[in-house]
């Protein structure tokens, strides 16, 4: 039964990282940029922000840099 809620938990840390990582994508496609362009402009690297996009890195710093980057508010990134 322990073995079940820990599985449970760790699925659903994973779908908030996809979440953020959607959120993450979605902002940057309607400002019209490509993973590179938004690499350059908050000076991260397009690694990094594949990671990101893929629920893979959800560091708040880097959030933070991204959303000054497409000009949305930080709170744009949290969940839900």
């Amino acid at each position: 039964m322990a073995c079940s809620m820990s599985n449970t938990g760790a699925s659903a840390i994973g779908r908030g990282h996809l979440d953020i990582g959607d959120a993450v994508r979605r902002s940057r496609e309607a400002v019209g940029y490509s993973i590179e362009d938004l690499a350059l402009t908050c000076g991260l690297t397009g690694t990094e922000i594949t990671r990101i996009e893929i629920g893979a890195d959800v560091d708040p710093a880097k959030l933070r840099r991204i959303a000054a980057a497409l000009r949305v508010p930080n709170s744009a990134f949290l969940q839900n």
